[in-house]
């Protein structure tokens, strides 16, 4: 049979042609097109839906995002810091070691181009993302220091809470701690205010309170919690901070000058502690309109902070998830977990 004696394609037969992101595009001879999904639509650049990053040899405490969120940071039992890429295949492209104990918390610089690590060997450490080496070591408290964070503007300040029941705060550019407050109590979690001027804290007295660098004491303190807060987080705007504790639950507080006396505003419930104590953090969306906490019955939750529902309660860890962090600009989160892996997923924008 010639090629012109074939029979030709009826009226709007449809041709199937593979497109990116998994759509069928039908075409059909009146050149009109329709789109057939065969999964639900994409909404990040990640290459899939949820990507798993596997290759620490111990429980995960602490991950974050590089404030560009091209690149992330993990740190936890295994004394190293992991540095992967975000998209393509995730490669792990850099390992730093130096800690002789395990490191509990990690936050990046603001520019992206340092990474501060607080560890069980009493000490507070600053690293080179770029070259992958130790460029700062902080020594000062004389047990495990279990918190740390750095100034968002202004000074090149870092803050520091340890077991030793003192308040550290660091000028990286000087030897030495420049303010310590003591405390009566271990602290657990620790962030700077929006302008660096105070320090939020919370440890085992369960309270949470604001210090100030200028006055050299506490300002003034937010009860509500009635166990261990492990986590605390400043709000993208700087007006609030949230707070996770072993009371399984999750507190907004107001921290603006001349805010009404009680000021905590919202509870989230949900999420689990358990018998492992572990310091589960807490983190904000960027825009600020979801919240999320690490849980101990390995689910990863995300919370509307409108109308306080759960929006996400994601399965996949065999851990507990000890922190969730927030991509800063698409809608990707970052999970971490004792199970040793690190789970990116894509949620609704």
């Amino acid at each position: 049979m010639s090629f012109t004696e074939k029979r030709k394609a009826e009226e709007g037969a449809l041709v199937p042609v593979k497109r990116m992101r998994n759509d069928v595009v039908a075409i059909s001879d009146t050149s009109r097109k329709s789109v057939v999904q065969s999964g639900p639509p994409r909404t990040s650049s990640l290459d899939a839906p949820i990507m798993l990053l596997a290759g620490h040899q111990g429980e995960i405490f602490s991950c974050k995002f590089s404030p560009d969120g091209t690149f992330l940071a993990s740190a936890g039992f295994d004394r190293q810091i992991f540095l992967w890429n975000t998209y393509g295949d995730c490669e792990n492209f850099a390992v730093m070691s130096g800690h002789t104990g395990a490191l509990l918390d990690l936050h990046f610089s603001t520019d992206g181009m340092n990474i501060f690590t607080a560890s069980t060997d009493k000490t507070v450490s600053m690293w080179d993302c770029e070259v992958g080496i130790r460029m700062k070591k902080f020594r000062g408290h004389t047990s495990y220091v279990n918190c740390c964070h750095v100034a968002r503007r202004g000074p090149q300040l870092v803050c520091s809470g340890s077991d030793d029941c003192t308040i550290k705060v660091w000028d990286y550019r000087k030897r030495g701690a420049v303010h310590t407050f003591q405390e009566t109590y271990q602290v657990t979690a620790i962030t700077f205010n929006d302008t660096a001027e105070q320090i939020i804290t919370s440890g085992i007295d369960n309270l949470v309170k604001v210090w100030d660098l200028r006055k050299n004491g506490v300002l003034y303190k937010m009860p509500g919690h009635t166990d261990t807060v492990t986590g605390l987080s400043l709000s993208p705007d700087g007006s609030y901070v949230l707070s996770n504790a072993m009371d399984n639950s999750l507190r907004i507080w107001d921290i603006r000058p001349f805010a009404p006396q009680e000021r905590c505003l919202k509870i989230f419930q949900g999420h689990q502690h358990n018998f492992e104590k572990n310091l589960l953090r807490c983190s904000w969306a960027p825009d600020g309109s979801k919240v999320s906490s690490g849980s101990s019955d390995r689910f990863v939750y995300i919370w509307d902070t409108t109308s306080r529902r759960i929006l996400y309660k994601l399965p996949g860890h065999n851990g507990s998830v000890n922190e969730v962090v927030f991509h800063p600009e698409e809608p990707i989160v970052l999970s971490c977990s004792s199970d040793k892996q690190i789970f990116l997923g894509e949620i609704e924008p």
